[in-house]
Parts: C-alpha cells; structure tokens; sequence
C-alpha cells in the first residue's frame, strides 16, 4: 500500500495532538502551547520541503547583500551593480509563517494569542496608544559621513529618546560566515533587532551584550555617554564604587545601565531615533515601514567619498594598511580587490538613495536624503529641515546646542569630536590627499557622486583651490 500523502500525514498528525489536548483536559493557554511547540516541530521535520526551500534561497543570495550591512567600508560589487532584492526571500519566510498561523488556529491558540496581543497593548502608555504622533526616524549612513554629529541633532531633544549605534553588537558579536544562508541571515538579524528597538523593546541586545547583563543590568552598552536618555533620571542610577563602566556617561557618574528602566524611559518619551551605520540598503526597510506600530522616518545621510576614503584611512588605520602603502611608495597601480570594494560601498549607497528618491509607495513620505556638506555648512536651516520632516517640533534646546558646537574656535584633535567649526571643517579634506588617491575615488564612485551633487577635481591644483567649488548646490534631489 503506498503511503499517504503529506497532507493527510498531517492531518492525522494534528488530530492526534487535538486529542491529546483533549484528553488532559487541561483548557489553559500553557497547555496548548506545549501542544503548539510540540506540533510545530514535528510539522517542520514532516514538512521540510518548506525549509529547504528557505535555506535554498538564503544560499541565492550574493554576499554582496550581506557585506552591504557591515561596517567594513570595503565592499564587493555586483556584475551589474544592483542590489538583490529581499522580497522573494521574505515571500518564502512568510509561506512558513502561514503553516504555523493556520496550525494555531486550527488547535484553538489564535484567541489566547490574540488575547495576549491584546493585553500587550493595554500595557503602553497613553502616548504610544496615541493617535500615531509618535515618530521613529531612523539616521542611516555610513562610517565617517559625519552621522554622529548630526545624531547629535536629535539626541539633543528632551523629548526624543535617542540610540547610538545599538546594532554595533550584533555584528561584534553574532557570527556570520561568508556567503551562503548565514551571511544573509545577518540582514534579516538587523532588520528584526532594530525593529524591536524602536518599538522600545530593549532587551532584545541583551543575547547580544557581551559579558551577558544580570538582572538586566550592563555596564557594557556600546558608548552609552552617546545617549542623553540613558544618562538622566532616572535610568541614571545612583554610582556604584568598584564597578568599572566600559562606556560611561558623559557628564555624570551612573551605575551600570538598568535595561527595564532604559525601556520605560523609551517609552515615556514622545518619539525615539536611532542612528546606524550597519544598514545600508534601504529596500530591507520596507516592512519596517509597512509596520502599523511604526511611524518611520529615514533621513540618509550622505558625504563626498573623496572625503570619507581620507577620514577612513586616519581613523581605520589597520584596515587600510595597502592604501598608506600605496600612497607612500608612489606606484602606479593599486589592488583591484580594493578599488573594487570601493566601487561597490559607492553603488550600495547610490543604489538606496536612488529607490529613496524614486518614493515608491510604501516610502512615499518617509524618506530624506541629506548630504553632510550642506549640514556643515547651514546647520540650523538643515536641522529644521529634517525635524520638519519628520514631523517633530524643534525646541530652543537644540538651537542652542547647534549654535554652540558649530563653531568652536580652533581644530579637535579627536576624530569623533561632534565639537567643531563645521563650516570650515566640511573641506579641510581636500588639503590632506594627494590628488592621484582622489582620482581613485572618482574613477570608481562617479555615478555616485553625480548623482549627490560632487564635482570632479581636474587637477592637484582644482583640488586644493578654495576658489574651485567641489560641491554643487542642489536644492533638491532627483534620480538622473
């Protein structure tokens, strides 16, 4: 006799566990829930098609997905410089997703969950539970474009509860081979902490805090003094001797970070931002966009490549040991391998920015792109244009802090400093280059640059000429 189909398999497999249930007797949502786990995993052993289908896809997709969301500003190119789009690789996830929903709902878990569901949201507060006043606006850049500086615009604000780099765990600590299903699994990683984070739930960095926090509790939260929020009362807990603070707060003595007073303090706040330089394409938003809980707001920060190679070579100095060996023996030739990376970090950016601009409808409304020249330069004008878009009144308490920090008189020595004559900062690159390694940079990022508004230098002479403007003034963007 053959052997009954999958889906009759399955069938009797479910009502086997229905009449499990059925025979304890036991009517509480505990009981059904170990009926739940038990099914979904004899479910996913009996049906694993369905997940050879998922790790199938993961193993589609190129590295270069995965590289795009890393901090290393080296990265590979696509033959045709296009990103892979996420949709057919979350489309799969979801067809699991919907086996597991009809499974609960056919042994009766969907009321206790919805109830559940239910009760989560009596537990926010009257602002969350709002009429969708609340922003979450997203800072997305990459490294030295000047991010913690305008970071600074909305850590500033009382009203705004403000992360720095929160992802910067994840990547320091999940590890991701290269290539294959768990490189790519690093993107949906992001995606899933950062949507957690803004929606305040905090404690999902706990895994990824290293040591581990106890009792919700971490002296470890990667540059805390970066966030006003988790230094004022009254997450600022009284100072605790003997205790070592790896990343301490600023302008005050706290004890080690209470994750649950970190959390309630997000949520009393009127809006949350987040800046982040580990996500770098835009597409992967999209759901977190969709998300009725969010109201997301993403400004791209952006900067002159030419200016961001120099300031990566001085602040990343032992990943860019063939570029300063290049450049002090005075050959002709560098790596393909480097200008290839570089090729590919200005296409990863261009590519997002190019989608951002295009206002596809499901981010018509929710996307900004920035350039940090024109920060530099006209800090307020650009302040209240970003706080205007995200819908967000400014307060005299950033106008004052803008008005102070960007015009310090002399030159910070620390390259993080966000203390600083921003006027006249914005160029002091174009000084500190020779003009063969900013051919480099427009040889290989040109369609980026175009597209941002960047001249190209004709000479070593254009290059160091104050009079000669390297900036085009673009009052708005557009896709050429």
């Amino acid at each position: 006799m053959a052997p009954p189909p999958p889906m009759e398999k399955g069938l009797t497999l479910l009502q086997e566990c229905r009449d499990f249930v059925h025979s304890l007797k036991i009517r509480g949502k505990y009981a059904l829930f170990l009926a739940f786990v038990v099914i979904v995993f004899v479910f996913i052993e009996k049906e694993n098609k369905i997940v050879s289908r998922v790790s199938e896809k993961l193993r589609q997709i190129p590295q270069f997905v995965a590289d795009a969301n890393s901090t290393d500003p080296a990265l590979p190119l696509l033959e045709n410089a296009s990103l892979f789009s996420l949709s057919e690789l979350d489309s799969t996830f979801s067809q699991l997703q919907s086996y597991l929903h009809n499974f609960s709902l056919q042994l009766g878990m969907e009321p206790a969950m919805k109830a559940q569901g239910q009760e989560a949201a009596a537990e926010k507060s009257p602002k969350q539970a709002g009429a969708g006043k609340r922003r979450h606006v997203l800072l997305m850049a990459t490294t030295r474009t000047g991010s913690s500086f305008v970071g600074e615009f909305f850590n500033q604000q009382g009203n705004i509860f403000y992360l720095f780099e929160p992802l910067w765990h994840i990547e320091h600590t999940a590890s991701f081979q290269q290539g294959g299903a768990s490189s790519a699994g690093s993107v949906l990683l992001y995606r899933d902490v950062l949507k957690h984070l803004l929606l305040c739930d905090l404690y999902v960095l706990e895994p990824f805090i290293n040591p581990p926090p106890k009792d919700h509790s971490t002296q470890f939260l990667f540059r805390r003094g970066s966030s006003r929020s988790l230094c004022e009362d009254p997450v600022c807990t009284p100072f605790v001797k003997k205790v070592f603070e790896k990343y301490h707060c600023r302008n005050r003595r706290c004890g080690p970070l209470n994750v649950t007073l970190a959390a309630e303090a997000c949520r009393r706040k009127d809006h949350m931002a987040l800046k982040a330089v580990r996500i770098r394409q835009l597409e992967f938003l999209q759901p977190l966009a969709e998300d009725p809980r969010l109201d997301l707001r993403v400004i791209q920060l952006v900067r002159d490549p030419r200016a961001v190679l120099a300031s990566r070579i001085v602040a990343f100095a032992g990943k860019y040991e063939s570029w300063k060996k290049w450049l002090a023996e005075g050959k002709d030739q560098l790596s393909e391998d480097e200008v290839q990376r570089l090729r590919g970090n200005c296409e990863s950016i261009r590519l997002s920015a190019e989608l951002g601009l295009q206002q596809p409808a499901w981010l018509r409304g929710r996307y900004m792109l920035v350039r940090y020249e024109d920060v530099a330069r006209r800090p307020l004008q650009k302040a209240r244009e970003m706080y205007g878009f995200a819908g967000i009144p400014l307060t005299p308490q950033v106008e004052d802090w803008i008005q102070k920090n960007t015009q310090a008189a002399g030159d910070s020595s620390n390259i993080y400093s966000t203390h600083k004559n921003s006027s006249e900062q914005f160029e002091k690159w174009r000084f500190n280059i020779p003009f063969k390694l900013a051919q480099v940079v427009q040889a290989a990022c040109e369609p980026a640059m175009r597209l941002f508004g960047y001249k190209l230098a004709r000479d070593a002479a254009s290059l160091t000429n104050r009079s000669v403007s390297l900036l085009e003034e673009r009052g708005t963007f557009r896709v050429m």
